[in-house]
C-alpha cells in the first residue's frame, strides 16, 4: 500500500504533464464556485444595505399611509388607491390621543424639477415634512439646520436639500442662505443633509425637504400624508402605540369592526422582510444555475478522467505488475479528481474575493467574502471532485494487469 504522500505526489506529477488538459478541464467547476461566492457576497451584501440606508427607519419608527409600503402585488396597490386620503388632521387626531406615541409626524412626496442659476436638475424628489421630522427621520443636517414650526405655520419658502443639489448648484460655495427654484417657486437653502450615497444604483442624495404646509399649499391638497410615529420606549410600548394608532385612524375612517383596514403599517422589519423574500428567491435561482455549472464541471471532470484511465491502460499494468493493488490504483486517481476539483474551486474562490475587492472599491456597497463562504466552496468543490472521480477510479482498479499490459 502507497503512503499518502506518495500517492498524492503521482498524482501531482500526473497532472503537471497535461497542464492545458487540467485549465480546461477544471474551467466548468471554476465558473461555477465562482458564481456561488459571487451570488452569496451579493446578496449578504445587499441584506447589509438594506439594514443601513434602503429602510430610512429606525428600529423605534412605524409609518401609517393610504398605499402599502413594501409589496410586489401590482394590483394591490391598485385598490389602496382607491382609499381615502390621510390628512392632516388624521396626524393630530394620533397626536392627542395615543399615548405611547411619543413623536408624530407627517410627511408627503412628489416629484419636481429644481433650478439654480444656469443649472438643473430633474426628477428631484420634494418631501413636505412637519418640523419634528428631525428627530423622527434617520437623515442627518450636516450643514445648517432644519426648519422651525413656526416656519411651517407660516408656510415659510425654506428648503433643506440633498448632497446631489449641493454638488449640483453650488460647488465649491457655501449654499446656506441661496436659492434654490422648485416647482418654478424660490426657497431659501438653510440645511444640508448628509451624503448617503447611491442606494443600488439609485441617487439617494437628489431630495429637498420644505415645510409640510408649504408643501401642502404648493401642491394643494390631493396628496396624501404619510404619518411617521417614533415609540423610543422599547418593543411592548412600540407594539402598543402601533395598536393604538391603527384603532384612532380606523375610528376616524368609520371602519367596522368586520371592516379590513384601508391604510397600512410599516416598519424597518416589514422592509427588510420583503427585502428578504425577494432576495431569497434570486439566491435560489443563482445557486440553481452555479449548481448546474459545477455539476457540468464534474462530469466533463468524470469524462477526463475516463479519457486518462484509457491512455494509462498500459500504465496501471505495469503499476499492478510490481506491486501496486487495485486499492493503491483507486486512491490515485480518486486523489487526480478531488485534486483537479480542489484547483477549480480555489480559483474559482479567488475571482469571488477579487470580484468583492473590485465592488467595494469602487461603489459604496459592502461587499466582502465570508470565511464559511469560502469553505462552502472548497467542500463543494471537493464534494464534486470525489463523487464524479469514482467511477473512474473503480474502472481503474478494475483493470486485469494482464489485459492492461498487452494494450498498447
Amino acid at each position: 500500500m502507497l503512503l499518502p504522500s506518495d500517492n498524492l505526489r503521482l498524482s501531482l506529477a500526473s497532472l503537471a504533464a497535461h497542464r492545458l488538459r487540467l485549465v480546461l478541464t477544471i474551467l466548468g467547476l471554476t465558473m461555477g464556485v465562482a458564481t456561488l461566492i459571487t451570488v452569496v457576497t451579493l446578496i449578504q451584501g445587499a441584506n447589509v444595505f438594506v439594514e443601513t440606508k434602503i429602510a430610512n427607519l429606525g428600529s423605534d419608527v412605524f409609518q401609517l399611509a393610504r398605499t402599502p409600503f413594501a409589496v410586489t402585488d401590482f394590483e394591490l396597490v391598485l385598490k389602496s388607491l382607491r382609499f381615502k386620503h390621510i390628512h392632516r388632521e388624521d396626524m393630530e387626531a394620533i397626536t392627542q390621543q395615543c399615548a405611547d406615541c411619543t413623536l408624530v409626524g407627517a410627511s408627503a412626496t412628489t416629484t419636481v424639477r429644481a433650478r439654480s442659476a444656469n443649472q438643473e436638475l430633474s426628477d428631484v424628489n420634494l418631501l413636505g415634512q412637519t418640523p419634528n421630522m428631525a428627530d423622527i427621520d434617520t437623515r442627518v443636517v450636516e450643514l445648517g439646520r432644519f426648519f422651525t414650526p413656526i416656519e411651517d405655520q407660516r408656510a415659510s419658502r425654506v428648503v433643506v436639500i440633498g448632497a446631489t443639489l449641493r454638488e449640483q448648484f453650488f460647488v465649491g460655495q457655501d449654499p446656506i442662505g441661496r436659492i434654490v427654484r422648485l416647482s418654478d417657486e424660490e426657497f431659501t437653502v438653510v440645511g444640508v443633509a448628509e451624503k448617503v450615497g447611491s442606494i443600488l444604483g439609485q441617487d439617494a442624495d437628489k431630495f429637498a425637504i420644505i415645510p409640510l404646509t408649504t408643501f401642502l399649499r404648493l401642491k394643494g391638497l390631493r396628496h396624501s400624508l404619510t404619518i411617521n410615529i417614533k415609540v423610543p420606549g422599547g418593543s411592548a410600548a412600540f407594539e402598543r402605540a402601533q395598536d393604538q394608532a391603527k384603532l384612532i385612524l380606523r375610528a376616524r375612517r368609520q371602519l367596522r369592526p368586520n371592516q379590513a383596514d384601508d391604510f397600512y403599517l410599516g416598519t424597518k422589519d416589514s422592509y427588510i422582510a420583503l427585502w428578504q423574500s425577494i432576495s431569497g428567491a434570486f439566491f435560489a435561482v443563482f445557486i440553481m444555475v452555479s449548481s448546474i455549472s459545477a455539476l457540468v464541471g464534474g462530469i466533463v471532470i468524470m469524462n477526463v478522467m475516463l479519457v486518462s484511465v484509457t491512455e494509462r491502460t498500459k500504465e496501471i499494468g505495469i503499476r499492478r505488475a510490481v506491486g501496486a493493488s487495485a486499492g493503491d490504483i483507486l486512491r490515485q486517481f480518486l486523489a487526480e479528481s478531488v485534486l483537479q476539483c480542489l484547483v477549480g474551486g480555489l480559483v474559482g474562490i479567488a475571482i469571488g474575493f477579487g470580484c468583492a475587492s473590485l465592488l467595494r472599491q469602487f461603489t459604496s456597497f459592502p461587499a466582502a467574502v465570508q470565511t464559511q463562504v469560502a469553505v462552502l466552496g472548497v467542500v463543494m468543490s471537493s464534494a464534486i471532485g470525489l463523487f464524479f472521480g469514482i467511477y473512474p477510479a473503480m474502472r481503474a482498479a478494475a483493470l486485469d494487469p494482464v489485459e492492461a499490459l498487452r494494450s498498447e
